[in-house]
């Protein structure tokens, strides 16, 4: 009977020795909680400040192209101001001095056959 409690003496300290070893990885719940909680807003908080980056490049870029659609319209004025002001401006000047004016509908004349006269050769 010494034999069997010894024995189970020693099956009990290697049980508690098994179970010592576990709880060396023991965790405080309440600090994970807390670390996994901080976590999480952190991560909110990142994600909400990466869209709102996002949105406003997005919102950049369709500004700046509205803004180039704008200067190349504004380029294109600008051609044509300078087209009329070096040659066509100068047409347009000597038109109004010679007094021409604007068709503003067409009349034909009609010649009738027997009125030509026939060329001899």
């Amino acid at each position: 009977m010494i034999t069997a409690t010894l024995n189970y003496s020693r099956i009990q300290k290697n049980i508690q020795a098994k179970v010592d070893s576990v709880n060396l990885l023991k965790v405080n719940w309440k600090i994970a909680c807390s670390i996994s909680l901080f976590l999480c807003l952190s991560l909110l908080i990142h994600y909400v400040w990466q869209v709102n980056n996002l949105t406003m490049g997005s919102y950049l870029i369709t500004s700046y192209e509205k803004q180039v659609n704008k200067l190349s319209d504004e380029n294109k004025n600008l051609e044509v101001s300078f087209a009329e002001n070096s040659f066509l401006g100068q047409v347009q000047q000597k038109i109004q001095a010679l007094n021409f004016q604007k068709a503003t509908s067409i009349k034909y004349i009609q010649i009738l056959d027997n009125s030509l006269t026939a060329v001899r050769k």
